[in-house]
Parts: structure tokens; C-alpha cells; sequence
């Protein structure tokens, strides 16, 4: 039974996030395992992403779902507030977004006594043991999807291996990303595991507004640009060093940087105010950049995508950031014709990142100051350029059939539910344009 000093953690820990702006107010509840809206009649599968990169995911398996059965009902659980505002405008209409609760027993209850799912499809491998156990309790079926089984979390499972073996034994089908991810949940006695490949290979390009993409291209002219995606702290101060060299030998050069956490901004700000270089953000209004601007800080949340499409090339971010890094994926970059680079600390998606490598689809920069010297022969080589780009939507468009593996593989289980029957279509090829 859970004590009070357990209750009083579970309180400040959801106050402290909403006092740093990690949750949102009127939706607090939801953290708790309450909702204001009831479950709608029929059959419910549930989908658990719990950040952006798996939410991206998540949108390529819903569409696959509904193409089986039109009239399911989906749910769909994420854990950050900048996950819920990229998905708030693309989820069909017969799916549902919700906060996932905290790991609370009594609000995990709370919240599977609302929604009652009839299946389970858990992306990556977030394992929340109360909520497990309790889906295990209720005999919900329930499958791990894009299992990914890191070195380090491997080295803390292991010194808890019974906890592990339970809480994947909550699953009755276990869909790895690679060989070695299978090797490590198989060491920790997971059962029933397929190597999939990255579900991530099968997702949508980004979205791009063609209207917004023709009046940036309008602002910006004939200048040289490039793109720093998804920053994270240090990487901004990077960003603009490089822009200092780089300038030098490419007048009127402008650097582009996506935040990913748009809330930075101040820090950003303040980070960026010892530097003599001119600064705008793009904000809420979209203002474009001014000719004078150096930098131009787009603090926008499901824009990514069009400045992949505006951008000839972009280094991806938390390769190289003050955290110890670990990547984002470089393959909304490769769909969108945008050139891929990326720095050293890619352990989060370390299979894409060397495959891309392999492939020709994206270039390793090891350190800072090696940055700028393939940053400046990029630039100054435009058909270098276009031969990269061609390379990431070759890339793209070989690997983009991993969703068919995924959904044969789930076919049994789907059976065992009831649910449709499976009405499969390709996968679209990637265009550079917005359209």
C-alpha cells in the first residue's frame, strides 16, 4: 500500500513540473489518471508513446490500424507537453489523446478503470512497473513495438533482473528495433521477440506549409543558409561560433536553428547575448528573419519539417550538446532532401545514424572545429549537395517498408482481439517539395 509520504512525492513532483511549465494546468488531472471524457463504445486499442520521436511513430501504426478497421477507437498516451501539441493536429478523428498518469498506483487504476483498452501497443520501452502489473492484473493483451534496449539501461535492468522479467513478461509479443536490442530483453528473460527494424524508418514526412515555405524562401533570397534541427543547451552557442567562421567566407550567411524545446527561449536569449551577431525568433506570429539577421531562432512547435524542406543541409541536434547528447532522427532531415550531419554522441539512435553512415545518406562530423570545414566545402559545392540529397531520399524511400513487417508480425494478436482485417496500401515515396 502506497504510504503518504509516497502520495506527498507524487503531489510536489506534479507541482514542480507545473511551476517549471512541464504540464499544463487545465489538464493536470489527466497526470493523475483522471479525464473529462468518457470512453466511447466499441473496441479501444491503446498506444503509449511517450515522447515526440515515438509519437512519430505512433501516427504511421494509427493510420495502418484504421486502414484494417475505420471504426476503432485509439487512444493514445504521451508523456510531454510538446509531444501533445505536435499530435494535437494530426491524429484522426476517431483517436484520442490523453496524458499518461504517473506511475501511481492508485491513478494507474484510476485511469485503465476509464478507458478499459482491449489491446495494449507500448512503443519502445518506457516500463512503468504499477502500470504493467496492472495491466497484467486485468488480462489486457499487450505487445512492446519498436523495442529499443539501450547499453546503459541494460546495465540497470540487469541489477534488477526480476523486476525486468516481469514487467516484460506483461507483453505477449515483443517487436525489437535490431539484433542487439533482441540479444539484451533476451538476456532479461523477455519471451516471444521479432527483429523489426525501426518503426521510425516507416514514419511520414514532416509536415510543410508551402505557404509559409514560399514566404521564408521570398525573405531569404539567394543567401546561403543552413540549419541547425532540434537544439538542445550548448549546441545554440555552437551554432554560433560556426556562424562567425563561416561568415567570413560566405557573405550574408544565415544560420537557422530549431530549438527543441521551444520554452528555452529565454535561455537561448541569455546564452546568445554575449555574441556580436544580430538574433531574431520567429515566435508565435512567425515573423520571417530580417537581411541584417545572423541567426534566426525558429521557436516554433511542428515546424521542423519546413525548414528540412527550406534548408540544403542541417546538423542534427543533441549530437553534440552539453547533456552527453544522443541524437534525434536523422531521417525526417533525409525525407524532407535535406542533408544530414550529425556529431558523435548518437547512442539513442545509434542504428539509424550508422546505417545512414553506411549508406552514403549522412556524414559523421567528430568534433566542433571539423564542423566548419564541412559546413564551408558543403555550402561552397552544390552538387556535392544534391548528391547527398538524392542519397537520403534513396535512403528513405528502401527502408520506409519496415510497417509492413510490423503489422504481419502484430497480425495474430490483432486476430486474438478481433480487430478487422488488414487492408495494406505503400508506402508513399518522400518528395523534397511541401506539397
Amino acid at each position: 500500500m502506497l504510504t503518504r509520504h509516497s502520495d506527498y512525492f507524487f503531489l510536489r513532483l506534479l507541482d514542480n513540473r507545473l511551476r517549471k511549465g512541464k504540464e499544463l494546468p487545465e489538464r493536470i488531472h489527466e497526470k493523475q489518471g483522471i479525464s473529462k471524457l468518457d470512453r466511447p463504445p466499441g473496441q479501444l486499442v491503446w498506444l503509449h508513446a511517450a515522447s515526440i520521436g515515438e509519437a512519430q511513430s505512433a501516427l504511421i501504426l494509427i493510420d495502418r490500424l484504421n486502414e484494417r478497421t475505420p471504426d476503432l477507437n485509439i487512444l493514445v498516451t504521451t508523456g510531454t507537453v510538446t509531444s501533445a501539441r505536435v499530435l494535437e493536429d494530426k491524429l484522426p478523428k476517431n483517436a484520442i489523446h490523453q496524458f499518461y498518469p504517473l506511475d501511481h498506483p492508485e491513478w494507474v487504476k484510476s485511469f485503465l478503470d476509464n478507458w478499459s483498452p482491449d489491446l495494449v501497443l507500448w512503443l519502445e520501452s518506457e516500463l512503468w512497473p504499477n502500470m504493467l502489473h496492472e495491466i497484467r492484473e486485468r488480462r489486457i493483451p499487450a505487445a512492446l513495438i519498436n523495442a529499443r534496449m539501450s547499453p546503459r539501461s541494460y546495465r540497470l535492468w540487469r541489477l534488477a533482473r526480476p523486476l525486468a522479467r516481469q514487467a516484460l513478461d506483461t507483453f505477449e509479443i515483443i517487436l525489437a528495433q535490431t539484433a542487439e536490442d533482441a540479444e539484451r530483453l533476451t538476456s532479461l528473460r523477455a519471451k516471444n521477440i521479432t527483429v523489426t527494424d525501426n518503426l521510425k524508418y516507416s514514419a511520414k514526412p514532416l509536415t510543410c506549409d508551402p505557404d509559409q515555405r514560399e514566404t521564408l524562401q521570398k525573405e531569404i533570397g539567394k543567401r546561403p543558409l543552413w540549419l541547425f534541427a532540434s537544439t538542445h543547451k550548448g549546441e545554440e552557442e555552437m551554432a554560433t561560433r560556426l556562424h562567425v567562421i563561416l561568415k567570413k567566407h560566405l557573405p550574408g550567411l544565415l544560420t537557422i536553428i530549431v530549438p527543441r524545446h521551444p520554452e528555452r527561449r529565454d535561455d537561448i536569449k541569455t546564452a546568445l547575448a554575449d555574441y556580436d551577431v544580430a538574433v531574431s525568433f520567429r515566435g508565435e506570429k512567425k515573423h520571417p528573419p530580417n537581411p541584417q539577421d545572423d541567426l534566426y531562432i525558429a521557436d516554433t512547435l511542428g515546424e521542423l519539417g519546413l525548414f528540412y524542406s527550406l534548408c540544403p543541409l542541417a546538423c542534427i541536434g543533441r549530437s553534440f550538446s552539453d547533456d552527453g547528447g544522443g541524437g534525434h532522427n536523422p531521417l525526417e532531415a533525409a525525407q524532407r532532401g535535406c542533408v544530414v550531419l550529425h556529431g558523435p554522441n548518437i547512442q539513442n539512435l545509434r542504428q539509424i545514424y550508422d546505417e545512414m553512415d553506411g549508406y552514403g545518406a549522412a556524414l559523421r562530423v567528430a568534433h566542433e572545429s571539423a564542423m566548419t570545414g564541412t559546413l564551408l566545402d558543403l555550402l561552397k559545392d552544390p552538387s556535392r549537395i544534391k548528391a547527398l540529397q538524392e542519397k537520403g531520399l534513396q535512403f528513405s524511400k528502401e527502408k520506409a517498408g519496415v510497417i509492413e513487417k510490423v503489422m504481419s508480425t502484430l497480425e495474430p494478436l490483432l486476430q486474438k482481439t478481433g480487430i478487422g482485417t488488414e487492408e495494406n496500401e505503400d508506402f508513399p515515396e518522400p518528395k523534397r517539395t511541401c506539397g
